[in-house]
């Protein structure tokens, strides 16, 4: 038997990188899957984003489990296809109890950072209103369902302990969303508990996928040593794997953290214990 068995999970951002491997992780303990990625390039990201291909990936790596998945192209920042998304996702497979708010962007840059407000912009709305939007369109399902429920969003170790802004609008969108998210969940949690709802937010340090296995990416921390100066790991690792934020994730979701709601859970090998 699974953790999960006979439980349905939402996830954002599912076609690659940490989504994709929840996705996997949550779907190996039993759970079945809702899943959605913006699955096009934005302007305002240095790096190549998710495709539906990647997206294509995911399903196949979930069926595999011999779970089910519905994964939908649909964009956080669009409340309707957000919402249509998971109300078709729970009519096929008859329940919700796990939301992960997961997706997330770096759209960091280099100066004289000609779309700063762009891209102050779509990190705010993705990482921020795209969070509360995920809230706004399944909180309803678990508080309906009346079998209680975990709600897991991803913020970041910059959530907690922000290194110094280069003031390009990527950067200061990333910080505000990261911290930003952690206030929603202090208060969805003060607010489900009643109905046995549990939220927490999740803080790891940089994790090996595309956001930062990139060309852009080292480009961007040679430019700005103040900052890469912060990114540093009290452990002797530049960056976790994507499966270690999943196993932190898991604990959250299962009854092995079934007393565990309104926290901040660090992943981040130390990066937050350093002045």
């Amino acid at each position: 038997m699974g953790k999960l068995d006979g439980k349905v999970a939402f996830i954002t951002g599912v076609a690659r990188g940490q989504g994709r491997s929840h996705a996997v992780a949550l779907a190996e303990e039993g759970a079945d899957i809702i899943g959605i990625d913006l699955c096009r390039q934005l302007p305002t990201v240095n790096y190549p984003m998710a495709t539906p291909d990647d997206l294509a990936e995911t399903v196949k790596l979930v069926e595999d489990t011999g779970r089910r998945i519905i994964a939908t192209v649909a964009d956080v920042r669009d409340f309707d296809a957000l919402k249509s998304a998971v109300d078709d996702g729970v009519r096929e497979l008859g329940r919700l109890d796990i939301v992960l708010a997961n997706a997330g962007i770096m759209a960091h840059g280099l100066p004289p950072f000609d779309n700063s407000r762009e891209a102050f912009r779509d990190s705010v709305d993705i990482m921020l209103t795209g969070v509360w939007n995920t809230l706004q369109v399944t909180v309803p399902h678990l508080i309906s369902g009346e079998r209680g429920g975990a709600i897991v969003i991803t913020s970041s170790a910059a959530g907690l302990r922000a290194q110094p802004t280069d003031m390009g609008g990527g950067t200061d969108g990333y910080f505000a969303a990261k911290f930003g998210v952690v206030g929603l969940m202090k208060a969805y949690a003060n607010a489900l508990g009643k109905h046995n709802i549990r939220v927490n937010t999740v803080h790891p340090t940089g994790v090996a996928t595309p956001m930062i296995t990139n060309d852009f990416f080292p480009e961007f921390i040679e430019a700005n040593p103040d900052i890469a100066e912060h990114m540093v790991n009290s452990l002797p690792v530049f960056a976790i794997e994507d499966v270690d934020v999943s196993r932190a994730v898991l604990f959250l979701v299962s009854d092995e953290g079934r007393y565990v709601t309104g926290i901040t859970m660090p992943i981040d090998a130390g990066m937050t214990s350093l002045n």
